[in-house]
């Protein structure tokens, strides 16, 4: 069993729990998870399966969407709503939805985060979630990301009684974007203290929500033997990038693993970082440009050196 499973993944679950549940109803053990969810977070988190698994770091670097709440008034240890409140200030009087969509704006592009104590982030050899457990707090490395878009989509919420201001967003963002901290940040800049306080995610490594499935589902196509209906090809995650087709005589040399011209494939540079080798419609590797001679192309990642179906 090879490919791509676009699971829902329900709230209250890691996605390690989501991995050793599905090796269980796959029956096998070549399984991993396309990009880490957080337990209070819902929403598409691809499962790859068998030589799936080599296209994994590929589906965790892809862009994401999101959409969630974010809410004024107090921030917590977590970021998000099952935290503990750290700073408390009460909205007295509400934000205009001039004010928050222009400092929203103002996040589009390229931003420096701080990632927050309870991520997976290694400082030191620990994960960060590890020093917060023990009630450390350690300087932590300023990061890039990439927010394509970052917009408000509903109208804001004043509680009077709670004295919070909240409203709902979707934003499109590069890999490695904690939305957590999205939320926190942006609260500093309209001046309140911020959290997450519910997040869903919509798509993930070209997944999106209308193909995802249970793992409920999963199990009851495994009964019908009929798993097919919901596992996607290992092709359909790499359709964004670069693609060639290799006729026979270059699928011999790819298939063991020899440099290659880029002139060969008529191409003067480098359309990305990777280009995707296909063979009768099958990725069989990705290759990328030498690291001393940038006219020769070196295999990155072998995904197959031999078609499951050669007639194909």
């Amino acid at each position: 069993m090879d490919g791509i499973l676009p699971l829902w993944k329900e709230r209250g679950m890691t996605s390690h729990d989501c991995v050793f549940k599905l090796r269980k109803i796959l029956q096998t053990k070549k399984v991993g998870h396309g990009g880490t969810l957080d337990p209070d977070v819902d929403g598409v988190l691809p499962i790859c399966i068998g030589k799936g698994t080599k296209v994994i770091e590929y589906l965790q670097d892809s862009g994401k969407i999101y959409e969630g709440e974010i809410t004024l008034g107090f921030s917590t240890t977590t970021e998000d709503r099952s935290g503990e409140v750290v700073e408390h200030k009460a909205v007295d009087s509400p934000l205009t939805i001039e004010e928050i969509d222009q400092m929203m704006a103002a996040f589009i592009g390229t931003i420096k985060q701080v990632p927050p104590m309870y991520s997976a982030v290694k400082v030191n050899g620990k994960r960060l979630y590890e020093y917060a457990r023990a009630g450390q707090t350690v300087d932590r490395p300023e990061r890039e990301a990439v927010i394509e878009s970052f917009q408000r989509t509903t109208a804001p919420v004043y509680s009077k009684e709670n004295r919070t201001q909240s409203w709902r967003f979707q934003v499109t963002c590069g890999k490695g974007t904690y939305v957590r901290t999205l939320a926190v940040d942006l609260g500093e800049k309209l001046g309140y203290p911020a959290h997450m306080s519910d997040l869903t995610r919509l798509a993930s490594g070209g997944f999106s929500v209308g193909q995802a499935v249970t793992l409920a589902q999963i199990s009851e196509l495994m009964e019908k033997n009929q798993i097919d209906q919901a596992l996607q090809p290992i092709e359909e995650a790499m359709k964004e990038f670069p693609r060639i087709d290799l006729t026979d005589s270059d699928w011999q040399k790819v298939k063991n693993g020899q440099l290659l011209p880029l002139k060969i494939f008529g191409i003067k540079k480098m359309p990305g970082e990777l280009i995707a080798f296909f063979y009768k419609n099958q990725l069989v590797s990705l290759y990328g440009l030498h690291p001393e001679k940038n006219w020769l192309l070196k295999p990155s990642k072998v995904i197959r050196n031999e078609l499951s179906c050669e007639g194909k």
